[in-house]
């Protein structure tokens, strides 16, 4: 899993009319916790343009005047109306503790299901895991070159190397399912076999 920096310097004063002068001057409020202490920060908002607004998921090695710490995004708050960020919060990545992080989800492979007019539908974009950070890959992906029209495959069919799938394991997160073209197809096939 990649990294990307994160410099901020440590908040002097807290409180909700001290983060809405730093948020008007372009510096976000944040948290870090989960290590040996907690400390509250603010960062520029554009560092975290490769953070947040990107469809892989990285951890953050956050620099806090200093002190350097690896740390993943817990939770993210945006302004209702305008979509700004307000406030992030960081868990620290305490080496030998493994940590819940959602990984994008993709599949690889054509489906002879779709080939014969099935839809493929992906139903989750990303599935939750737990390990190691050193274990966590950037991507899980699914083969459905096995698929036929109505086959699916579930959480439980997923299986990963020194990680656990947190999520359901009976949530569906692929199917082929049948469109009216591979419904009237699959007929005509069925009129020449009787024929």
């Amino acid at each position: 899993m990649k990294s990307v920096s994160i410099s901020g310097s440590l908040r002097e004063n807290v409180g909700k009319k001290d983060a809405k002068a730093q948020r008007n001057q372009g510096m976000i409020p944040c948290v870090i916790y989960g290590g040996k202490d907690q400390k509250m920060f603010v960062v520029d908002e554009r560092q975290f343009k490769d953070l947040l607004y990107s469809p892989e998921v990285r951890y953050a090695e956050v620099n806090i005047n200093g002190d350097v710490r690896k740390a993943i995004v817990q939770e993210t708050q945006f302004h209702a109306i305008t979509d700004r960020l307000l406030h992030v919060d960081f868990l620290e990545v305490v080496d030998g503790k493994p940590i819940t992080i959602e990984i994008p989800f993709k599949v690889k492979g054509t489906s002879p299901g779709v080939l014969k007019g099935g839809l493929l539908k992906k139903r989750v974009r990303k599935i939750k895991v737990r390990g190691l950070l050193e274990n966590i890959p950037e991507e899980i992906t699914a083969d459905i070159s096995n698929l036929e029209i109505n086959d699916v495959t579930k959480i439980s069919d997923i299986h990963l190397d020194s990680l656990e799938i947190v999520d359901n394991p009976n949530k569906v997160v692929i199917a082929v399912v049948p469109t009216r073209g591979s419904a009237a197809a699959a007929t005509e096939e069925t009129t020449e076999e009787e024929a």
